[in-house]
């Protein structure tokens, strides 16, 4: 038997935080998981040179580590968090601002990332303690206090990679308290670096060919969605659809995110992309057509939603044991042009996401690389095999002691060493195998569905969910009447676009509504409607009563789970 190809693709993405009227980031998260994961996943990588994987890094990513870059260079910071944590005197700042520190600096996961360390716990126990006696109490909390807590939050941030490789870290953690503004000021530096330092080390990665780069159409949308409504209806017939019949002119702004998507990815590593994972996953035939038609090479999806092809496809046919059609690329053709799909192993990526964080990390290493050489045995039927792996590079990780290094690294050493095992990329499989048309196997039929559920669910259907669609096929509409009335000048045209681009980001419509907590809600619920306001705005247009109400409240079961992660079933 040949070795049996194995694909890890780890998905970077991040939505734009940016409040594009004034520049302020509204979140921290790009920056934290810069200098937490996206730091660690490269250095995994440097330290493994035989294993290859794909990076799929969403341009609108890009855009905001490119923004953090320029802010570190000229010295003026829009993130009210990182502003803070290099701000000379705390004893000055506002009551709003003390706020939002005590808001902000306790959000992670505490059994990992504050648990561990006693003095970080401690900050904790003593909020907790104020915040029984009630509110009024914050207020004297002291600026010392507040500069322990913001080094602490920062330092908890700190990718694994970072500690081992930088002494201040180390250091900081080692003192513990009465952290001065120098020291702030030299974890502030540190952040500045390990930011500036990232697209360079991907770069060389991809030039050297241990990694292939792929995107996402630039600002991550939910495009079948965007295309047809009623794609919703392939997975779930009975599925709700909102109010609004279609999103205006939808097929268009799709190709518009990929033509951004494919000129950005250019422009950063100077070749074009040659394979796309669409947001979640979300596949259709209208938006494989559009792939088609860009040149793209590849796509991938869920294994749900091959599943649900196939029985599209052979609606009479009884599906055999999965061994026989996941570990396979499949054709998808339309007239003279094709794309390959491939489709993710659900169970073993949902064990990286969900489950190994929980096992010794040598044991999780080792029984994903027996599970491996057990597809191996089982699937001898599929000429070339190939196993997807493709996750979140970022968000699992929180869950994991030491954010994942032991199980990454003895990972990466097993398969770096296995006879039978071949880590690889996309576009390495398709150019050894040279794949001709008649060569494989072709899907006749395809569900529209995403990785989670192998449905939309996630994004449309629930009401508050429908509700953000029918506000953003309104806001469409006025920006179609107002681009076409002539009244704004070229410059402000290409802004309207690009902040329409933010708003049609699939991310708003994964947090409203469902199982997600209040606290998480209400922060992608407002960044949802600031961007629909700066629209109307750049417009000019009045900004309407609806958009200045919240949308969704949450029920309040997301607590304890990590939210930006779901199981694919």
């Amino acid at each position: 038997m040949n070795p049996i190809n194995l694909v890890l693709l780890w998905h970077m993405h991040q939505p734009d935080y940016r409040d594009h009227e004034t520049g302020e980031f509204l979140l921290p998260w790009v920056y934290l998981h810069a200098i937490k994961d996206y730091t660690d996943m490269a250095h995994h990588l440097e330290s493994h040179p035989r294993i290859k994987v794909v990076i799929n890094f969403v341009p609108v990513l890009l855009d905001q580590l490119e923004d953090y870059i320029q802010q570190f260079a000229q010295g003026e910071i829009r993130d009210p968090l990182l502003r803070l944590l290099s701000k000379p005197d705390l004893n000055l700042i506002t009551a709003k601002e003390r706020a939002y520190i005590l808001d902000s600096c306790f959000r992670s996961n505490h059994t990992t990332m504050l648990e561990p360390y006693p003095a970080y716990r401690h900050l904790r126990d003593l909020y907790a303690m104020l915040r029984e006696q009630g509110d009024k109490d914050l207020m004297y909390v002291s600026d010392q206090y507040i500069a322990d807590l913001l080094t602490w939050y920062h330092l908890a941030w700190t990718g694994e990679s970072v500690r081992r490789s930088h002494a201040i870290v180390v250091q900081l953690m080692t003192q513990g308290k009465n952290f001065s503004f120098a020291d702030r000021m030299q974890l502030f530096n540190l952040i500045g670096e390990l930011i500036q330092d990232l697209i360079p080390r991907y770069r060389k990665l991809a030039v050297s060919g241990q990694i292939e780069l792929s995107i996402t159409p630039h600002y991550h949308p939910l495009a079948p969605l965007l295309i047809d409504f009623s794609s919703a209806r392939d997975s779930e017939p009975n599925a709700v659809l909102p109010s609004s019949a279609a999103y205006p002119g939808g097929r268009e702004r799709v190709v518009f995110h990929l033509e951004s998507s494919i000129t950005s990815h250019q422009q950063r590593f100077n070749v074009e992309p040659t394979g796309i994972w669409p947001a979640e996953g979300a596949i259709s035939t209208a938006l494989l057509n559009i792939l088609m038609e860009s040149g793209c090479r590849w796509s991938a999806s869920g294994e749900s939603v091959l599943v649900n092809s196939l029985r599209k496809s052979n609606p009479d046919q009884f599906l055999p044991d999965r061994n026989q059609y996941l570990y396979r690329p499949y054709q998808i053709a339309d007239k003279d042009k094709s794309i390959l799909c491939f489709f993710r192993d659900d169970k073993l990526s949902d064990m990286i996401g969900f489950e190994y964080s929980k096992w010794f990390g040598r044991d999780a290493a080792e029984h994903f690389v027996y599970t491996i050489e057990k597809i191996r045995q089982e699937a001898q039927s599929i000429e070339n095999q190939i196993v997807s792996v493709i996750l979140d590079g970022e968000n699992a990780w929180e869950s994991y002691p030491y954010n994942g290094y032991y199980f990454l690294n003895d990972l990466y050493e097993l398969l770096s060493n296995h006879p039978h095992i071949q880590t690889t990329t996309y576009q390495d499989y398709i150019d050894n195998h040279n794949f001709s048309r008649t060569e494989i196997k072709v899907l006749p039929a395809v569900a529209a569905g995403s990785w989670v559920y192998g449905t939309f669910s996630t994004w449309i259907g629930d009401h508050d969910k429908n509700l953000a669609w029918d506000l953003l096929c309104a806001a469409k509409q006025s920006y179609d009447l107002v681009m076409k009335s002539g009244r704004l000048t070229d410059q402000e045209m290409r802004l309207a676009e690009l902040q329409l681009a933010s708003c049609e980001s699939s991310d708003w419509f994964w947090w409203l509504g469902d199982y997600n907590s209040p606290q998480a809600v209400a922060s992608f619920d407002r960044l949802f409607r600031k961007n629909l306001s700066n629209l109307y705005r750049l417009l000019k247009l009045p900004v309407p009563a609806v958009v200045l109400e919240p949308i969704s409240h949450g029920v309040g079961r997301g607590a304890g789970l990590n939210e930006t992660m779901r199981r694919s079933s």
